[in-house]
């Protein structure tokens, strides 16, 4: 039987240092349905300073120390307080665009540190405080990338270009070159507030810098998810056929079934976008949810795509029920940085129009 809880940082430091570890609670305790199911409604934060994939250094060692953990908590702890400095140089505004010195142009700065949320520890299963949310392959990294994947890879980091306050587009290829900001279905879906960043919205379903609640509702014949980040709601139905492969959307078509208390979800039909970057339409998503306490989900997946990783691969971790709102995330209607993105690339168009263009900085 697993275990696992996520406690705030100071009281990791706490039990670190006094060697001390909390009590758990018991799985008699899990609430049921009518049913007879386990119940899994509810609410769960599940932001977790433990990476996704294992940080070389730590090699095969799966598992953390007490002091490492605390060490972890600390760290975090430390950067929240700078949040709360005046001194903190995240909360500063970013330097005035266009003055000429290098790098100035262009930059209107982003989130500072005090909008992220990425969780105040890491989590332990079984007692144990884990290195990575992967757990197999054994180094807790994601498997090879397929030479298909390499090259494609490749291919993305060569359109990849720094800021530099000019439309390079025109500048390199003429003025009736077109450009990465012509059209707004062109930009990314997380941009344009479609899909959460990060693969949050899944499946699989990871932590990312904020947002990171997760509510769910279940039902006999339907279990839903409904994602904090964005807008997601992954409707997950119960004992069915997949839809016909023509059918195909960002998420995927999600059928689950009980595997004694053990929610199995399996996951196909995307199209060509997953939320799981570097995916493809041939993604292929296992995913269990298995109540430990009356407090606690362990979520484990299993991530498999041949245009992409040369194995498959299985991660996991603990989901701790909260009782924090999840509110409305209206992407969309307060994406007002969209318009300035397209507006000003038209500004930057007609400076290299008019002759206006500065140099690039060096």
């Amino acid at each position: 039987m697993h275990s696992a809880l996520r406690t705030p940082a100071v009281i990791v430091c706490a039990i670190a240092l006094s060697g001390a570890a909390p009590a758990l609670a018991q799985s008699d305790d899990m609430p049921r349905t009518a049913s007879g199911r386990p119940d899994l409604s509810g609410t769960y934060d599940i932001a977790t300073l433990t990476p996704l994939q294992r940080p070389e250094r730590f090699g095969d060692k799966a598992f953390l120390t007490e002091e490492e953990a605390a060490e972890i908590a600390r760290q975090e702890f430390d950067r929240n307080l700078q949040r709360n400095e005046a001194s903190d140089p995240n909360r500063e505004a970013p330097p005035v665009g266009g003055d000429g010195s290098p790098g100035a142009a262009g930059n209107v700065g982003g989130y500072n540190t005090f909008w992220i949320d990425r969780g105040n520890d890491a989590f332990r299963i079984d007692g144990q405080w884990r290195t990575s949310i992967i757990v197999d392959p054994p180094n807790g990294r994601q498997p090879p990338l397929t030479a298909e994947a390499q090259a494609r890879q490749a291919e993305l980091a060569g359109l990849r270009r720094p800021n530099t306050g000019t439309a390079w587009w025109m500048i390199e290829n003429g003025p009736d070159a077109p450009g990465p900001y012509d059209d707004p279905e062109i930009r990314p879906l997380a941009e344009r507030c479609l899909l959460g960043f990060g693969s949050t919205g899944g499946p699989p379903m990871l932590p990312v810098l904020y947002n990171n609640l997760k509510r769910i509702v279940q039902t006999d014949d339907h279990v839903m998810i409904l994602v904090e980040m964005v807008h997601d709601a992954r409707i997950i139905r119960m004992n069915a056929q997949h839809a016909p492969p023509e059918i195909r959307s960002w998420l995927g078509d999600s059928v689950g079934h009980w595997e004694g208390d053990t929610l199995v979800v399996d996951t196909t039909n995307f199209n060509d976008t997953p939320a799981l970057r570097q995916a493809t339409r041939d993604l292929h998503v296992v995913e269990r949810f298995t109540r430990l306490d009356a407090d606690t989900l362990l979520y484990r997946f299993t991530v498999e795509d041949p245009n992409v990783w040369t194995a498959p691969w299985t991660g996991e971790y603990a989901w701790p029920a909260s009782d924090t709102r999840v509110y409305e995330y209206a992407c969309h209607e307060a994406n007002y940085s969209f318009r300035g993105i397209l507006g000003g690339a038209r500004i930057l168009e007609q400076d290299v129009r008019e002759g206006r263009v500065p140099e690039p900085p060096r």
